[in-house]
């Protein structure tokens, strides 16, 4: 078993459930942590083989760009995506964190975090 992480991508979005959100956006940063099987790459130095962490990327770009009232909304969708297109991954761990949330406070940022693993 291996560990693929893409961390602290930055996306621009327009998640929220107030209005000014979903008019004005944000900016985000999601980490991502897949879980599969790295022995058959490790040996074949093929990308067919492994994970791809360039579709990652995507699926966390695409997913991030439809507007979402939740955080938890937007993550559930990564993690569902990810394991329809890619059989090879086992686990999904995804956090999505919305940087300079408008909650009347000096706050850095909130961050959901969902993980799962594959369904037999």
């Amino acid at each position: 078993m291996g560990v693929i992480k893409v961390e602290n991508i930055r996306v621009f979005a327009y998640h929220g459930c107030l209005r000014e959100e979903t008019a004005i956006g944000s900016d985000y940063r999601v980490d991502l942590e897949v879980k599969a099987d790295l022995k058959p790459s490790s040996k074949s130095d093929k990308l067919s083989d492994t994970v791809d962490y360039v579709f990652l990327n995507k699926v966390v770009r695409d997913e991030m760009a439809k507007p979402s009232k939740l955080l938890e909304t937007v993550a559930q969708r990564i993690i569902d995506k990810i394991f329809s297109e890619d059989k090879l991954v086992t686990k999904i761990k995804v956090a999505v964190s919305k940087i300079n949330p408008p909650i009347g406070g000096d706050v850095e940022m909130v961050t959901i975090k969902l993980s799962e693993k594959r369904k037999k």
